[in-house]
């Protein structure tokens, strides 16, 4: 037997999976992930912890699944993205307090450095759709600035999958797709963009060396196989950033193949061959696993976290019963939902919980509550929520039509994928047959595994990945359904765009 390991490490954590040469999950376990808050719009984590967690997440691996260990051939990593980890010249780790993709801490660097290049044309080519400040080289350049003794003693800035590897291989270097978050890569000719790296005021060498996400980084260390009780021939492939592991995951690896993922933040993101870029909502583009593809996405920041809200805060007795031994809160809440009548009794529920996004009017839009009476249940405004989920969505679908020929079928996968309600209602509301497949909330894993696969000549390629997508369920669209939801969301969008007028004035007046 063959087997393989993925390393998916996510803001929340590090999942830990093993899997066949088919690419057959047999195990998996999750460690979860501290963040910090040391001062406002600072979001870190340590890297040190991070292999605390793989480290942990691999003797759990090897203890439960009974394998030989010699059996792993192969192992690649996947990483949230935007992440930047400084490492000296000795190849050692410099500091351990490292801004994650949130981390919002170089606005004023953003505003500088776009005082000499046009913010247009920079999207344009980059394809940094996020808001400009959370992309890398602003906040290495925000180090630069503030922290000069430990800037000057930085060789390279490498990515959070990058530093894994680093500890497993000896190699510093990243792979196109998470270098495509630099904020300084030419999307269409795959490089760095020398004259963007000297606008920000950066010397060029403090990128990392650029592979191929298959590309075999080598074997791994024999410390580190020793200390992880994995066998000294295991190879290590070069991986990528969350956003193409997971749209490889998803099977989407031919043009046009577009998939949803509904854990705390949702989007929308489509494979393609040419990189999706409209200078009014400003999509978010990574490079695809596949070297020359591109995934683009829409985004809303609050999804599963919109419904968490909902149940923490007015289904507070569901989660004191599933705690008791009862009914699992989401279900519940799923049954309670599915009692109100489609339209959720005329109640709007805008789910910008967790902040704006390119989708709202202004980046002030927090979410909303509308149309409440008297007559409302707590049933209603459940659903309400569900659908402002989707209707949210539904924008992002819409513009990103605009640019690209979609397939007819739209996979979810993530957290929120569980649910044959919310499923049902993403149908209604995009007007698409929504699928389900086995892969559910290991799409970032598998991708991760197919670069393993393919890098170890186990695949000849990610076509694979298609075909473990095979539906196990469809929702196909209710035309009726359909109809209704077609006029609700012309009247959501309209509620969408005054909430981000009322809240302009909220932030200007209080």
């Amino acid at each position: 037997m063959q087997y393989i390991i993925a390393y998916d490490l996510g803001t929340g954590g590090l999942k830990t999976s093993l899997f066949d040469a088919q690419g057959k999950i047999l195990q998996s376990n999750f460690q979860q992930c501290s963040t910090y808050y040391p001062a406002p719009s600072f979001r870190e984590q340590k890297p040190s912890e991070w292999w605390g967690l793989l480290k942990a997440g691999t003797g759990e691996l090897l203890a439960k699944s009974g394998i030989n260990s010699r059996e792993i051939v192969a192992a690649a990593c996947s990483g949230h993205s935007l992440g930047i980890v400084p490492i000296g010249r000795d190849g050692t780790v410099l500091w351990d307090d490292i801004p994650i993709w949130t981390d919002a801490r170089a606005s004023a660097q953003a505003g500088e450095v776009f005082s000499r290049i046009n913010e247009l044309e920079w999207y344009k080519k980059t394809g940094s759709g996020f808001p400009p400040h959370l992309y890398s080289a602003f906040k290495i350049l925000w180090y630069k600035q503030n922290k000069p003794e430990l800037f000057n003693r930085v060789d390279k800035f490498i990515g959070t999958k990058d530093y894994l590897n680093l500890r497993l291989t000896g190699v510093a270097a990243t792979d196109y797709s998470y270098a495509s978050g630099s904020g300084v890569y030419d999307l269409l000719r795959c490089c760095y963009d020398k004259d963007y790296i000297a606008a920000f005021d950066l010397p060029p060498g403090i990128f990392p060396e650029l592979y191929e996400s298959q590309d075999i980084l080598g074997t791994i260390l024999p410390e580190a196989a020793r200390e992880l009780g994995l066998p000294e021939h295991l190879k290590v492939a070069s991986g990528g950033v969350d956003n193409a592991c997971m749209a490889a995951g998803a099977g989407c690896v031919e043009e046009g193949a577009a998939y949803t993922s509904l854990g705390t933040s949702a989007w929308i993101a489509v494979s393609s061959s040419r990189p999706v870029i409209n200078g009014e909502t400003k999509p978010y583009v990574f490079g695809h696993l596949i070297k020359g593809m591109y995934a683009s996405a829409e985004s809303i920041f609050s999804a599963g976290n919109t419904f968490r809200w909902v149940r923490d805060t007015l289904c507070p007795d569901l989660g004191a019963a599933e705690k008791g031994g009862g009914e699992d809160a989401y279900q519940a809440m799923d049954r309670l939902a599915a009692s109100s009548s489609l339209g959720a009794g005329g109640l709007f529920f805008t789910p910008t919980l967790a902040g704006a996004n390119a989708l709202d009017k202004s980046l002030n839009a927090k979410g909303a509550i509308i149309g409440l009476d008297l007559k409302h249940t707590r049933a209603d405004i459940i659903r309400a929520a569900l659908e402002g989920v989707c209707l949210g969505l539904r924008m992002a679908l819409e513009e990103l039509k605009k640019d690209v020929t979609l397939h007819d079928e739209m996979l979810i996968v993530g957290g929120g994928s569980k649910s044959p309600y919310w499923r049902q209602l993403f149908a209604d509301i995009y007007g698409m047959t929504i699928t389900e497949s086995p892969v559910g909330e290991n799409a970032g894993s598998l991708g991760a595994m197919a670069c393993a696969a393919v890098g170890a000549g186990l695949w000849k390629d990610f076509k694979p990945l298609i075909k473990l997508n095979k539906p196990i369920s469809m929702c196909k669209c209710q035309s009726e359904n359909k109809a209704q939801y077609d006029r609700i969301y012309q009247v959501f969008k309209k509620v969408s765009e005054q909430q981000s007028e009322i809240a302009d004035f909220q932030a200007n007046s209080f």
